[in-house]
This record gives structure tokens, sequence and C-alpha cells, in this order.
């Protein structure tokens, strides 16, 4: 059997290497890998975005290329001018039935003629993209041959020389040599040699505008341009937007970065002495900045700003009509609001531009900005329509959006498993109204349902499913509701007040749990990338039940039952609940979706809960809560803190490079010093450790309970596996996780492949378990970290991103115990145990995991 198996896959290698052989291309040599070396300080990144030639895919770096063979394969039944022959006959069809409705005269002619254009523009888009880029097979699984040509080899490295030398190398070189690889394949091995790099000696400014050197002096401290950094024409091309940035926002509206030069002065330090290019004092550039005046002036003119008008229109075309009623003053600005109820003092406080400031550049962009955010108007236009004397007649017109809207976001996959088809549909319908009280305000509405899917649960073909339905209205304010003046500090930062009153029904396998919320906070961004959040109050009641499924809910139960007897304070999170609180959260993102570049996001988020509780003593509040042993409500005090880190590397134009760190700590001091099980922290599932079932992994290397005799003495359907059939919650969470992503190929949408690798577990606090096996140790925690590998797909679709991951076990830290017959049984590193050939049974099954957008 073995020998057939590796006869079949060596008859498949030959086969896929044949089907790119010379007599099905050009007689060239194909080009099959690019490499970069020999550079200690630009990143390869960098210099291979200087590359447009792109190899032909390979895999794992064997001389196979499977796209390209697709698109052979797909060439050889593709016949291009059929496809232009019919793409011509289709539409000369269009025209004429076109024609015909034109000249046909009714009431449903109209309508006839959109339903045809409808159904003519799929059917003509599909063959100009047929005609472009080929068949299905070709468009969607294939690649066309790229051919090495020396001349683009030559040119690339001349661009790596002319890059390197305007990051400040001046004496770089770049060469390159070629591997002829079997079968007519090729490898480009760029060489590039940095030698020295060129620092900054002096940065001087010349500047004829005396008040534009005041001004531009005062600035220096902001400057791009450092003493000793290295000499980048980047650094040089962004001290001049600097510039051109101050002095426009000082009122010199026409400003341009055409009137300031750099030059280098020392041009001496460019040539190597006979001492070798590697001394530093022949390694220094003097760079002069001239601020030129305009020709024939002694001076820059600055501008102020006139007359500033706000129009609200459906329609910027359409003429408005001033009545008393649509007019109003306020703060020297006119207000024109073609008879829309929006409050002018809620305007005024969003635009920056004011007559007889000077003109700024950054309160013109910042006044578009905040009108734009404010999600009331679909186009904002900010125009100065006359300069005359050197004064800015300002226009803003704002054409609002539709009143009233709704949207939905929603899908229904399948996941296959063991015979079992199981949907995992999600949904959200949002209705929203706008302006609702005329102060810009919107009320939205959201009723959403979600469900997660993972197989493997319990040790059995099951599929794990937890189902979230709940529906949520806000009332957001496009200002931070606080007595006195001190709210207008945020007006430049986006602010919000938004007041929200949900109910979430939670069902999971081990029950069911009911939350009733209600908040009141406040959000602002200082830049684009800088969030800040605070909840002010934040009130939930929370009820739970366990009748969700009464054969697992029933087990469920008796785990509480056995965490009280031991001691702990689960069982208090499954009691009627009030809980209140306070929490701030700050959020640095430079991620942008789409865009494959070097980024970073980070979060932090403090909470106090129970806070007001601390003024009253326990006896009031067990008499104000009628809280006994088992009746009344449970209440919490409770801090906690949750860090998230995540940095995400481009490796190629296609491929990142992600992490994640994760960690976070609760500390209940109330009643049982228990919080509520919401505020707990779990390890496992889609977007944890995805080789555990959700929230299942832990804590620390505690055994999966009550089933471990089951795992101890299994049946033969389940030879070896823990059964985690419950939810394990912990006080401290400590998680990493490391993903390789790229491309693959494109069917119906982008289809990308994952690497990943996870590792992390949650805790109890040191004498709040039942055991020392899940509480955090300092000294024997590193044990207890699980770890779980596995690959993944992603189906990007543009507007949402489907995910499955599919991970094994690599260390279980639980499997260190004494089994029945008083023998120490170490079995942690599980990894082995995983085969093929048993993927959902044994002791290390697959473990298929079903996500909407990455993980993290």
């Amino acid at each position: 059997m073995r020998t057939l198996f590796f006869i079949f896959h060596v008859s498949l290698f030959a086969y896929l290497s044949g089907c790119v052989a010379p007599k099905n291309l050009r007689n060239e040599y194909l080009l099959t890998a690019q490499t970069i070396r020999g550079n200690r300080v630009i990143p390869n990144d960098q210099l291979e975005s200087l590359i447009p030639q792109k190899p032909n895919r390979r895999v794992l770096g064997l001389p196979i290329t499977p796209p390209l063979w697709f698109y052979q394969f797909g060439l050889r039944r593709y016949d291009r001018e059929a496809v232009l022959r019919e793409l011509q006959a289709k539409t000369n069809e269009f025209e004429q039935q076109s024609q015909l409705l034109m000249n046909q005269s009714g009431a449903y002619a109209p309508d006839a003629l959109k339903r045809l254009n409808r159904r003519y523009g799929r059917q003509l888009k599909k063959l100009r993209l047929k005609a472009e880029e080929g068949n299905w097979l070709m468009r969607n699984l294939g690649e066309p041959p790229t051919y090495f040509a020396r001349r683009d080899a030559e040119v690339n490295a001349a661009k790596m020389k002319s890059y390197l030398e305007n990051n400040g190398f001046f004496n770089a070189t770049a060469s390159f040599t070629l591997d002829t690889l079997r079968r007519r394949q090729i490898r480009v091995n760029y060489f590039v040699n940095e030698r020295a790099a060129f620092h900054l000696r002096t940065v001087n400014y010349q500047i004829a505008d005396p008040a534009i050197d005041s001004l531009v002096r005062g600035s220096l401290n902001t400057s791009v341009l450092k003493v000793g950094d290295r000499f980048s024409f980047d650094q040089l091309s962004a001290e001049k937007v600097r510039l051109e940035t101050l002095l426009r926002d000082k009122g010199y509206y026409t400003f341009s970065r055409q009137y300031i030069r750099a030059t280098d002065v020392d041009t001496t330090s460019r040539i190597t002495d006979q001492r070798g290019a590697d001394d530093s004092l022949y390694r220094r550039v003097d760079i002069l900045i001239q601020i030129l005046n305009p020709p024939g002036r002694s001076a820059h003119p600055i501008y102020q700003i006139g007359d500033v008008e706000v129009r609200i229109t459906p329609d910027e075309t359409q003429p408005l009509a001033r009545t008393a009623l649509d007019t109003v003053q306020r703060n020297g600005i006119t207000y024109l609001l073609n008879g829309r109820n929006i409050s002018a003092r809620l305007l005024d406080s969003k635009i920056s531009i004011r007559p007889g400031a000077p003109y700024s550049l950054t309160n013109y962009r910042d006044t578009q900005r905040q009108l734009f955010l404010l999600n009331q108007f679909k186009f904002v236009n900010v125009d100065f329509t006359d300069t005359t004397a050197r004064q800015l007649r300002t226009r803003i017109t704002a054409t609002p959006l539709d009143k009233y809207e709704y949207t939905f976001e929603g899908g229904l996959f399948v996941l296959y498993q063991s015979q079992n088809n199981t949907p995992g549909p999600f949904g959200n319908l949002t209705f929203r109204v706008r302006n609702l009280f005329g102060g810009l305000e919107n009320l939205e509405t959201s009723v959403r349902y979600g469900i997660e899917a993972q197989t493997g649960f319990a040790g059995t073909d099951q599929v794990y499913r937890a189902q979230e339905l709940g529906v949520t209205t806000s009332l957001i304010f496009p200002q931070i509701l606080l007595p006195g003046r001190f709210r207008f500090q945020f007006n430049r930062y986006n602010p919000r007040t938004q007041i929200s009153l949900g109910y979430t029904n939670t069902y999971r396998p081990d029950f069911i749990r009911s939350l009733l919320r209600s908040t009141v906070g406040y959000s602002w961004q200082t830049t684009p990338a800088k969030q800040f959040n605070v909840l002010i109050a934040d009130v939930n009641l929370i009820n739970a039940s366990t009748g969700f499924n009464s054969e697992i809910s029933a087990s469920f139960q008796r785990e509480l039952d056995e965490d009280q007897r031991r001691g702990g304070t689960l069982y208090l999170s499954f009691r009627r609940s009030f809980a209140s609180g306070v929490s701030f959260s700050y959020t640095y993102n430079t991620n942008t979706v789409g865009q494959n570049r070097r980024a970073n996001f980070f979060r932090v988020v403090a909470e106090s809960g129970g806070t007001t509780l601390n003024f009253f003593r326990d006896d009031q509040l067990r008499r104000l809560f009628r809280t006994t042993d088992t009746t009344g409500l449970q209440y919490y005090k409770y801090l906690r803190l949750n860090v998230d880190y995540r940095h995400y590397i481009p490796l190629r134009p296609r491929t990142t490079l992600a992490f994640r760190v994760n960690s976070g700590l609760v500390f209940g001091y109330g009643p049982g010093g228990a919080a509520p099980y919401e505020k707990l922290f779990f390890a496992g599932g889609s977007n944890s450790i995805r080789a555990w079932l959700p929230r299942r992994l832990g804590p620390g290397s505690e055994l999966p309970r009550p089933t471990i005799e089951e795992s101890l003495n299994p049946s033969p359907d389940r030879v070896g596996q823990f059964l985690y059939t419950f939810e394990k919650p912990g006080d401290f969470l400590l998680e990493g996780s490391a993903e390789l992503r790229g491309r693959l190929f494109k069917l119906l949408a982008d289809v990308d492949g994952a690497f990943f690798i996870d590792a992390g577990n949650v805790w109890r606090l040191p004498g709040r378990g039942s055991n020392n096996r899940g509480e955090f140790q300092l000294d024997a925690f590193i044990p207890q970290i699980a770890v779980g590998t596995g690959v993944g797909l992603r189906l990007d679709f543009s507007f949402f991103i489907v995910r499955l991951d599919g991970g094994v076990k690599v260390w279980d830290p639980a499997r260190r115990y004494t089994n029945g017959e008083g023998q120490l049984v170490d079995e942690r590193f599980i990894l082995p145990q995983f085969t093929l050939r048993r993927l959902s049974k044994g002791p290390n099954p697959l473990v298929i995991n079903f996500g909407i957008g990455y993980p993290f």
C-alpha cells in the first residue's frame, strides 16, 4: 500500500512538471523565483516593491507550478477571436433590442428598457472579462506565464541602486546572478551592497520672507530632518510637506512646495577618500533649504476668511429659496437650512472656518471631516468662491442622507462534517433614523443573530453550536453631553454620546443566559488611529437557566454543584444577578482593511464594577437586593483589565505574517469574591486557541471534569480522548498567536490560505481554585501553556470574510495525570498522536472552526 502511495505521488509530480514543459510555452525561461540578499538596513519588502515582475508560483519551493498548469490547460480550450466575435454579436443584439424599445411608446417601455440594460449589462461584462483575462479556469485557478528577460533584471538592479542612493547609501551597488532550474525555469538572485550610509551634518534654512523666516525657525523642534540621522530623500520630501502645511495653516493660502528648494551644499562628501568610504569624516551631508518669494514680490500674501455660507440642500445644483425661516445667522456664519429641521448651534460646533480668521488648511480639512463623520450628509464640499482683496469667500454645501435607512448583513454557509450538513448563519439588521429631534442625533435599532460552529464536540461527531440573538436600541448624539463649557474641548475629535438599551439571549449547549443591559458612554478620536471610549454607566440584569438541553445541562449543573462543594464561586455567576460598572478603553489602530502594510493594533480596557456599591455597607446591600444564600439578586464588585496587541508584517504583496498577544485579569472583591460570568476570561475557540473547543481550555492543567473517568477508561470509539465538555472560566488570561496568511487562488471570491500556531491558557487566581492545577503559580505556569497549530482557508468577499480553520493540539497541559492503576502518565506532547486516517477521532482529533472575519 505504501509502495503504491509513493508511486502515485512520484507520478503526480512528474505529470505536473511535464504540464509546463517548453512544448506548451514559448522557447524562453520561466521566472519562478526571485531573491534579494545583502541588504542589512533597508527591508526586503521595500526592495521587492521595485520589481514589477511576479514569478510563477511554485509548490513548497519545488519546480512545479500548478497555477501555470491550470492556465495552460484552460488556454488549450480558449479561442479569443471567437469570444470577440460573440462579444460583438451580443453588442449588436443589445443595440437592436434597445432601439426597438426606444421606438415603442407606452407606460411600460422605460421599465422594459431598464430590465434590458441590466440583463445585457451582465452578459456583456462577462464577455469582456473573458476576452481580456481568458476563460474561467485561466482567471480563477491559473496564472499567465512570467518569462525572464535580462533587460528586466538589469532595470530592477538599477532601480534598487537608485533607491538605496535616495535613502542615504550613496556608494551602494546592486547586481544579479541567475540560477537555471530544471525544465527551463530560472531564479534571479539580486545582490545588494549598501556600504556606509551618509548622515546629516547640518541643516540650514535660507528664507527670503522675514515673516515666514520667523515662523519656520520657531517650528524647528518639529522638523523631520534631524542632525545625525541617515539622509533620505523621503525625509526631505516630508520636511517640504511639513513646511507647506505650517505656512498654509498661518494664512498663506497660495503657498506651495514649488517655492521650497533643497540642495546638498557639500558635494565633496560623496567622494570616497583614499582612506575609504567607511571613514565617518567623509560620510556627511550638509543640506540647505531655501524658501523663495513669488516672482516680482517681496513677500508671500496672507489671506483671511471672508463671508462664510453653509447650505443644506438635497441637490447641490438646486437653487435655494432664501426665506426668513430658512436663514439663520450664528457667529458670523449664514446657515441656509432649506426647510430642514437642523440645529444651527450643533452645525456651528463642527465648523472650524471662521469669518475674519486667517486661512488654515487644518481648519479646512477638519470642517470637511467633522461634517462627514456626523453620518448625516451624503456629500460635503468646502469651496472658496472669491479671493478678492485676499478675502476668501467660503461656501460649505452639505447634501443630507435619507432620514430613514436600513442595512442588512448576513449569509448562510454550510460546514460539512461526518455526513451532517451543519448551517452557520449570521445576520444583522439595522434600522436608522437620522436627525430624530433636529439635533443631528441618530436613533439606531439593531437585531442580530449569530452562530459559532466547531466540530468534535464531546469527542463525538457532534457539532458544537453556540447561538446568540439580541436587539439593541441606541440614541447617538454628536457631542459630549456634559454640563459647562468643558464639552466644547472635544469638538475637533468627532465626539459621541451614546445611550443604549439592549436585550441578548445566548444559547449554548450548557445553558441559556439572558442579559438586559443599559449603557451611557462617550467616545472621541484625537487622530484617525487613536480612539477613546468611556462608559460612565453600564447596568446589567442577568438571568441564567440550564434548561436548553436537559442531557448536557444536567451535567453542567452537577459541575456547578461540585464547584460550590469545593468552595469555588462559579455557581454564583448563574444566579439572577445585578452588575454595574464604569470602564475606559483606548484603541490605537494603524491597520486598514484591504491594505497589506506594516501595522499595529493596541487596545487596553480598564473596568471597575460595583464601584458605587462601595458607599454602602454589606448588610445594607443585602437588604437592598434581598440577597441570601439561595434567593435574591447576586451583586458584584470587581476590577478588570484587558490588553490586546497585534502586529502585521507584509512579506509579499499578498502575504502577511500576523502576531497577537492577548492578556487579561479580573479580580472580584464582593460577596464570595465572584465576578460576573461575562467578565471572566476563557480560552479556546475560533478567535482563541483553535485546537480546543470554544471556552473549554484550562484552567491551567486542570483535568476535564466530570468525564475524566470516561477518558481514563474510554469506550472503543473514544480511545484516548479527553472530553472537554464544559466551559472553563478563569481570572487570568494569557494567549498569543502567529499566523501566516497568503492568497491561493480566486474562486468566486479570493481564496486565502493560512498556517497558524496558537498558545495560551486561563488560570484562577491563587486561593480562588479548588486545586493547584488550575491556579496561577509563577514557577509552574509555563508547562501549563497549551499549544495548538493548524491550517485554514479564508473566502474573501471584500465586504466580509468567511473563515475555516482546522486545528490540532501540540501540547495539552492536562495530559499529565495518575491513571486508575496509580501510574503517572505524561502525554502532554500530543502532536504525534494526530493521524490523517482518523481526523475526527482518536486522542488528537482535528477541530474545525467556522468564523466570520480574521481571528485577529
